[in-house]
């Protein structure tokens, strides 16, 4: 069933950014939304069923207006750091590593992919548990995990 889902969910998506609708094309597309989900059916529809993806398709609804709010603070935080007189006094990267409370593969890569969205950080490895971070300044480096993975978890895992 979730695999069924998720190749729906590719090909309306696929279709809709191709637009392309010649058998060729279309015929490429079905494959690849076969391929995707098949390898990654999991990913998107993780084990608890309809119930599981409805909470976390609200908690997401709920958590992207937050993570595009932290978006524009990263970015006045890097343009404050760019702007700066003495920006090399303020630069003081960081590569810091931590465990995270998250389980789910999902909740995992939405936590990653927030974190390499908001400027001035990049996740530059995920292994099982811990995470490690780049980070533009001690003040980034300080606030992570943080909020982030708490609303990740709320949203993603229902903590």
């Amino acid at each position: 069933m979730s695999r069924a889902a998720t190749f729906i969910v590719m090909l309306v998506f696929w279709v809709v950014l191709s637009g392309m609708f010649d058998a060729f094309h279309f015929s490429l597309g079905v494959v690849s939304c076969l391929l995707v989900a098949y390898f990654s059916h999991e990913l998107v529809f993780y084990a608890g069923g309809w119930s599981s993806w409805l909470r976390g398709l609200v908690g997401m609804l709920i958590y992207l207006p937050w993570l595009f709010w932290q978006i524009i603070l990263a970015n006045l935080h890097v343009a404050y750091v760019v702007l700066h007189p003495r920006m090399l006094d303020v630069l003081d990267p960081h590569l810091i590593r931590f465990k995270t409370i998250l389980k789910r593969p999902i909740s995992k890569v939405t936590f990653a992919q927030s974190i390499t969205l908001t400027p001035g950080t990049i996740t530059v490895c995920i292994d099982d548990d811990e995470f490690t971070v780049y980070a533009l300044t001690q003040k980034v480096a300080d606030d992570l995990p943080g909020d982030m993975e708490k609303r990740v978890a709320a949203a993603l895992e229902g903590k």
